[in-house]
């Protein structure tokens, strides 16, 4: 059936001034933190909800979100932001904890919340199955941001973060094997579960690593910042769409394209700036996309169907944080007995804490087939859980990393870092300004009024150094690891350089790493 030109158009600009209110509305939170300085001890994503629940309180709905919009439009970018920006190292490191979280803790979370909530809710075990699955995969988004802010450990950011890439994809897995349960279409054997799960994986591995490496090797024929830039915008859509139609996790294949090209394409396709130039362009449409997204999640809340199933999501609740404590705390005890960089128990407590659901989680529950007649229980009780993760559990992880002294130095080193950046700056403003013969046009005096002021301004700075290095002898320690990064870094590019000028056919191994090992 043809579509009326008028009505499509008519269409287009109705969405089109849709987008740009909710993109008004999301821009405009952004700058409360700067104008009520309140606003700042608020995450910024956090804000957004709290701003569309008052949007939804007066009944105004922006855009109605749904499953496709979530995962097809969202969540792709929002996945190779992420895996982009983590380091092989870090997550080799963490490797086994992060497995075991993100595929033992999903199931422990589905059985979990479906036990509770058939035990104590009366509520059918297919119906609860499928509650377990949508609220098994974790979006700590605004914990995360939260953690770089607050500069706690990079290690249990790589956890938290590691965790949830993979187990949106496990969730994502496991939610369409039960979601055939109530239609009466699943193969009930064991066999048949685990044969679907290791092939959808495989297909998500395989496709994001051909996808990813035959970028990688395409960047190396040309130095063109702007169509690098594009290419990875399109192998995310693309990895993700590809990926799916073969019958694969498109999850897991962006997840994997995103390692690749952040670790190996980015390395030896591109020069440092265009790393640079496509890392800022990931990090804004990050910020796009997230503000668009925890901006509709508070809008999409419907406040009398909550009350309605209040009971019902209060047990959900308690099911969930008792299964996440389980998986949390025993899969740590079993890391910490094969792993030397263990996770202590205030570490797994944040864990514990810091565990939100969002946006998989509501695409998931939108994702129930309209014939089922638990469809509204289903969705009202995941907004409800959604809506206490983070709004409650992620307006008090602050606080409770200050409880736990998890900041430690953090804010100290913060601060030497800031310090350290700025005597290097004046260094080389004083540098500018010893070449006055470059710019004759320019008095003499001048020259002077500035040299004398940016001196001051280095003696002053290296004083502020010098006292802070006294008063906690740790910063010359953490000064020598800061330097010998950027050592290890300098090194790191020269050999990409010469792999992509062809000088090299592959990365040598890092002499300065091999020297740090044998120096522990």
């Amino acid at each position: 059936m043809a579509i009326d030109p008028a009505t499509a158009e008519m269409t287009i600009e109705t969405n089109l001034k849709q987008f740009l209110l909710v993109l008004s509305v999301s821009l405009s939170v952004a700058t409360l933190p700067r104008v009520f300085s309140w606003f700042r001890r608020i995450p910024y994503t956090l804000l957004l909800v709290i701003v569309g629940l008052g949007l939804a309180f007066v009944d105004v709905r922006l855009v109605d979100l749904s499953p496709a919009l979530i995962l097809s439009i969202f969540l792709p970018p929002l996945l190779f932001e992420a895996a982009w920006n983590i380091r092989w190292p870090k997550l080799k490191e963490q490797a086994l904890p992060i497995c075991l979280f993100a595929v033992l803790g999903v199931v422990i979370a589905i059985v979990g919340i479906a036990l509770g909530l058939n035990w104590f809710a009366g509520v059918s075990l297919t119906t609860a199955l499928l509650l377990g699955a949508s609220l098994s995969a974790t979006d700590p988004v605004s914990v995360i941001a939260l953690f770089r802010e607050l500069g706690v450990g990079s290690r249990l950011s790589i956890v938290m973060e590691g965790e949830s890439l993979f187990n949106d994809g496990i969730a994502v897995v496991a939610f369409s094997f039960l979601v055939a349960l109530p239609l009466g279409t699943a193969d009930l054997s064991v066999q048949s579960a685990v044969l679907q799960f290791m092939r959808v994986m495989g297909i998500g591995i395989a496709g994001g690593s051909l996808i990813g490496f035959g970028i990688s090797y395409l960047t190396q024929r040309f130095d063109l910042p702007l169509v690098e830039q594009s290419l990875t915008l399109v192998s995310a859509y693309g990895t993700y769409l590809i990926v799916d139609d073969l019958g694969g996790s498109g999850v897991i294949g962006v997840v994997t394209t995103g390692l690749i090209l952040g670790n190996f394409g980015s390395r030896i396709g591109m020069n440092p700036r265009t790393r640079i130039i496509v890392s800022e362009f990931w990090e804004f449409l990050a910020f796009f996309v997230n503000s668009i997204v925890f901006l509709l999640i508070g809008d999409q809340i419907r406040f009398d169907i909550l009350g309605q199933n209040l009971g019902t999501i209060v047990i959900t609740l308690v099911a969930m944080i008792v299964t996440r404590a389980i998986s949390i705390y025993g899969l740590s005890a079993i890391s910490n007995r094969f792993t030397q960089s263990k996770i202590m128990l205030p570490e797994q407590t944040v864990l514990l804490w810091g565990g939100l659901r969002g946006s998989v989680s509501i695409a998931l529950a939108l994702s129930v087939p309209v014939i089922l007649p638990a469809r509204e229980e289903i969705i009202a009780t995941v907004f409800g859980v959604v809506l206490f993760t983070l709004l409650v559990q992620g307006l008090t992880v602050q606080p409770l990393l200050q409880k736990l002294n998890l900041l430690g130095d953090q804010p100290l080193r913060q601060q030497f870092q800031e310090t350290v950046a700025r005597l290097a700056a004046m260094k080389r403003v004083l540098q500018q300004l010893g070449q006055p013969e470059n710019r004759p046009a320019i008095e003499p005096e001048f020259y002077r009024y500035q040299e004398a002021l940016i001196n001051g301004e280095i003696e002053r700075l290296t004083a502020e150094i010098d006292t802070l290095q006294d008063e906690n002898p740790d910063l010359r320690i953490f000064a020598a690891e800061q330097f010998k990064q950027e050592l290890l870094a300098i090194e790191a590019d020269t050999y990409a350089e010469l792999v992509r000028t062809g000088r090299l056919n592959r990365e040598l191994s890092s002499f300065l790493q091999e020297d740090s090992s044998e120096e522990v």
